[in-house]
């Protein structure tokens, strides 16, 4: 009897060892492929395999699960000083997606100025960083087109998808070999005009001509070339399309915008827009529907709003008054 208790007691000893050791000697690896003889496979009853991404079934090749564990990047900051633990993200207006660096000038990561041993060896840094920035002369000349499609979507006010889409467009030209013959300032501004009509913005080519300071049969030439090469999806412009942005330029109220909006739409529906000057007749739409509301809105006003003549608005408001009043 008190054998079998010293052996029992014993044994309980051993279990519990055992438990303990193996809780605590045990580890836990993502990157290491395990086994699980526990659970099969759903559909095949195969050998199912573990590894850091997901659990998978090597008969028959079925995901059971997949790693739950975000490894994506961080963008929030952890200090006084806003630093984000990772870069910025990548972007299409760089010609290096924005993977470059760029050394500094005069104070270090801290902020503190450093002597000027240390600043003329970073000019010499800084300026064998810039001659070795790019590989090759189109990766030159698509960084300065790059550089002007920022300014022109600064200058118009664009969003940046916008401003992404028309640099997207920019390396698709250059990859048809498009910049042959032609200046990088024009394909720029083409690419920006393109991206607008796609996207159903109201802006003329002349706008955009006046903000690159390129002559507008230049862009025009450009995008006729873009739109041949690459069938860019742009929609015709239509005089609808500008009567929100002329009539937040003149401040007109609410209800001469309504007006002058079906007045527009009416044309569009009844074939009297087409080959017509778009600013132009939304113009006129915005000078008549003024005249109803009593507002006296003069041809001048309205003219200068939308880069025509008054002889434009005269015209498209007598077509109005025949037509579609």
């Amino acid at each position: 009897m008190g054998e079998g208790l010293a052996v029992l007691a014993g044994s309980r000893n051993t279990v519990r060892t055992m438990a303990t050791r193996d809780i605590y000697e045990s580890g836990f690896d993502e990157d290491v492929r395990t086994e699980s003889s526990a659970n099969q496979c759903p559909e095949c009853d195969g050998r199912v395999t573990t590894n850091a991404v997901e659990t998978v079934c090597e008969d028959c090749g079925l995901v059971i699960d997949e790693q739950r564990i975000d490894h994506g990047p961080e963008w929030r900051a952890y200090d006084d000083e806003k630093r984000e633990r990772t870069g910025a993200p990548l972007t299409a207006a760089r010609h290096d997606r924005g993977l470059s660096t760029e050394i500094g000038r005069g104070t270090d990561a801290k902020g503190n100025e450093i002597s000027g041993q240390k600043r003329r060896r970073l000019a010499r840094m800084r300026r064998e960083q810039t001659r070795g920035r790019w590989r090759s002369k189109a990766e030159r000349n698509l960084a300065h087109g790059l550089g002007e499609m920022r300014r022109l979507a600064s200058a118009l006010e664009l969003s940046d998808s916008v401003r992404d889409q028309a640099c997207q467009l920019c390396r698709s030209a250059q990859n048809e070999d498009l910049f042959r013959g032609r200046s990088i300032e024009a394909i720029a501004a083409a690419s920006v005009y393109g991206t607008c009509r796609c996207n159903g913005l109201s802006r003329l080519v002349d706008d955009v001509s006046e903000m690159a300071r390129v002559a507008e049969s230049r862009v025009t030439n450009a995008y006729k070339t873009l739109n041949e090469e690459l069938g860019l999806p742009a929609e015709p412009v239509s005089p609808s399309m500008f009567v929100p942005r002329l009539a937040s330029d003149l401040e007109c109220p609410d209800e001469i915008r309504q007006r002058a909006r079906t007045l527009a739409e009416q044309a569009e529906e009844r074939g009297v827009t087409t080959g017509v000057h778009p600013a132009g007749f939304a113009a006129a739409c915005l000078y008549k529907a003024g005249r109803e509301e009593g507002r006296w809105l003069t041809q001048s006003e309205a003219a200068d709003v939308a880069n025509a003549s008054k002889a434009t608005v005269r015209a498209h408001r007598d077509t109005l008054e025949e037509r579609v009043a």
